[in-house]
Formats: C-alpha cells, sequence, structure tokens
C-alpha cells in the first residue's frame, strides 16, 4: 500500500496567499482602468474625421 506525505503549508500561508492574489487582482484592476482611461482621453481629443480613419465613432469611445 503506498502512502503519501501529509505535506501542510505554514499556519497563515494560505491566508497571506489570498490576501497577496486580492491585492494583486486589485492592482491589475486599477491599471487597467486608468489605461482606459488614458486611452479614451486621447481618442475624445482627436477630431471626427481622425476618428472615423480609425473606424470608431464618438458613441464607441465611451465603451472602451
Amino acid at each position: 500500500m503506498a502512502t503519501t506525505a501529509n505535506i501542510h503549508a505554514p499556519l497563515g500561508a494560505a491566508t497571506i496567499l489570498h490576501v497577496v492574489d486580492a491585492f494583486i487582482n486589485v492592482l491589475n484592476n486599477v491599471v487597467a482602468w486608468n489605461e482606459s482611461r488614458k486611452t479614451r482621453n486621447i481618442l475624445n481629443h482627436l477630431t471626427d474625421a481622425q476618428l472615423e480613419d480609425i473606424g470608431l465613432t464618438r458613441a464607441e469611445i465611451a465603451k472602451i
């Protein structure tokens, strides 16, 4: 009969991992939001003709 080793993480390690994962997730969301914000700001400064050249309308900018 084969036995498996009962190896456990140190007490609290899983909790710390969950906290770190949550922090990284929040940070990634903030970075993504800021990139979208900067993109929208740049696109809002383009003329309608320039937007048409890249295949966008003013209404579509808000969806970015």
